[in-house]
């Protein structure tokens, strides 16, 4: 039997060790937390990415009492950018999260169908998609959707 490790490349920075567009990304990514609509979880989250042409698509998650019919921030964002912008390429997506009065201490990573969500634009363009995890303490910034969902089936 051969034993395989697999690592995922993950950069820790802060606020301030972004670039003005990462935090440009970031501040819209919490912005959009406010369009959240959590009456059941309060959790609110809101995603925001960067397209190729400069334009920046945001989403929210949507709760519903016919649960699972709701939706994701990021699936949200993406199917919006994908609707609104279905031939240009994302580069880069920011994911926040809000509750109790506050954003989240520690990112908070997308959830698989999200991840499968938005590795379906990476496979589309041909092209990676970096991932920033807002937490007001630490930012996660991945190279890659694909970085997040280990031995996935991609074609670049």
């Amino acid at each position: 039997m051969k034993e395989i490790n697999i690592t995922t490349l993950v950069r820790s920075v802060g606020y301030d060790e972004l670039s003005a567009d990462d935090r440009r990304l970031v501040d819209a990514a919490k912005d959009a937390t406010k369009g959240s609509y959590a009456p059941y979880s309060q959790f609110k989250v809101g995603a925001a990415i960067l397209l190729e042409n400069g334009e920046i698509a945001v989403g929210a998650n949507q709760e519903n009492a016919a649960f699972p019919s709701g939706t994701c921030a990021e699936r949200s964002a993406c199917y919006h950018a994908g609707a609104v912008f279905p031939s240009t390429p994302f580069k880069k997506i920011a994911v926040a999260a809000f509750t109790n009065g506050d954003f989240q201490r520690l990112p908070i990573s997308p959830c698989g169908a999200c991840r499968q969500a938005l590795l379906e634009y990476e496979t589309l363009h041909k092209a990676p998609i970096e991932v920033i995890l807002y937490g007001k303490e630490e930012i996660y910034i991945l190279p890659s959707v694909a970085s997040l969902l280990p031995l996935c089936f991609k074609e670049f």
